[in-house]
């Protein structure tokens, strides 16, 4: 699997940085935000180091699908009931932080920080 050594995902992803998980399998790993911008907020990640939505191939399709089809139930298992959001930054004018691909799952009552 392709991993970034200085990639605080990948570390996160191999135990070298702790995470409050909120879900994980093979393939993917979600986790509480450590700044959330709503009551709940979680990351989901593929494990493997995929550093934007501009590296995508073709053999990550299911990969995505099976990430968008995880926010619904992650949410109704953290009490997320009234909808919620996605969000996915890409590149530097997309004000991706981190460069690994991540969906930001938010959910919870309003006002929110951010968003």
């Amino acid at each position: 699997m392709n991993r970034d050594p200085s990639c605080i995902f990948c570390k996160i992803v191999a135990g070298e940085i702790p995470a409050k998980k909120a879900y994980e399998d093979d393939e993917l790993l979600a986790f509480h935000d450590i700044a959330p911008w709503a009551p709940v907020h979680v990351l989901m990640i593929p494990k493997e180091h995929i550093a934007s939505f501009y590296d995508i191939a073709d053999g990550h399709t299911a990969m995505l699908g099976r990430m968008l089809a995880l926010a619904p139930k992650l949410m109704r298992e953290l009490g997320v009931t009234n909808g919620f959001r996605t969000l996915v930054n890409t590149g530097p004018d997309g004000r991706q932080e981190v460069q690994h691909l991540h969906v930001h799952v938010m959910g919870g009552p309003r006002p929110w920080a951010k968003g």
